[in-house]
């Protein structure tokens, strides 16, 4: 492999993180190396909220489920679909903007994913460490609230950045055969059910054997309820009215 393919296969969720600061300048650059990412028709949908104040943070964590490595970390990021800054310059331009689309949405959430990697991979490349956070959406409005997000913006989710001060293992993922299929779709009953078994030797070597998971098993929270049923009242009030 070479080093970038190294780098992108050796990423690890750091919660963990030593005192040293992240300098300004680099904090920059990771932001324009996620600019480098692709982007829709150059629409480039996205907006970055570098939260620095600290009862802010604190706030965040709270509302993330005290993920208290939101307030420990160097620094903390919140990444937003956008769909304020084209459609309003779109309309300056004359335009008869129609907002709310479905489509619209899946633009600004798939700019800021990409975006938002791409600032994780640079940040790995600098020997940092990052862990997304998807728990501000377990209470979207007070987040856009305390941030100031204005209609057609939404929070996708978080990152934690910093310099780690733990070493955890590489998670292990799916077969790549249970990932890559050739002309159709295919059942892949066979390869989660051997995947189970390698996670729950993960799980059991990881805890001593005090954990006793599997991947099926790890998902069942995720399905046997509804999972932020709010999203989809949120994301109207926000102008994203999917239509």
């Amino acid at each position: 492999m070479n080093d970038v393919i190294e780098l992108l296969t050796s990423h690890r969720s750091i919660r963990k993180f030593t005192e040293r600061k992240i300098p300004h300048e680099l904090l920059l650059d990771l932001i324009r190396a996620g600019q480098g990412a692709a982007t829709s028709s150059h629409v480039q949908a996205y907006s970055v909220i570098h939260v620095k104040t600290p009862a802010n943070r604190e706030k965040i964590a709270e509302l993330a489920g005290s993920q208290g490595y939101i307030a420990s970390c160097s620094d903390f990021l919140v990444f937003c679909a956008d769909m304020k800054r084209p459609t309003d310059a779109a309309e300056r331009t004359g335009a008869q903007v129609v907002r709310g689309m479905t489509e619209q949405l899946l633009v600004a959430s798939v700019d800021t994913a990409l975006m938002a990697q791409n600032v994780a991979i640079a940040a790995e490349s600098e020997g940092l460490g990052i862990c997304y956070i998807g728990g501000i959406r377990n209470d979207p409005q007070a987040v856009s609230d305390l941030l100031q997000l204005p209609e057609h913006v939404y929070p996708v989710f978080g990152m934690c950045l910093g310099y780690p001060d733990q070493q955890p293992e590489v998670k292990p993922r799916l077969p790549v055969e249970a990932i890559l299929m050739e002309d159709r779709y295919r059942d892949t009953r066979q390869d989660v059910e051997a995947f189970d078994a390698t996670m729950h030797g993960y799980y059991r070597d990881r805890t001593s054997g005090r954990k006793d998971a599997n991947w099926s098993r790890n998902l069942t929270p995720l399905f046997d309820t509804k999972l932020r049923a709010h999203m989809r009242e949120f994301l109207i009030e926000r102008g994203f009215e999917m239509k």
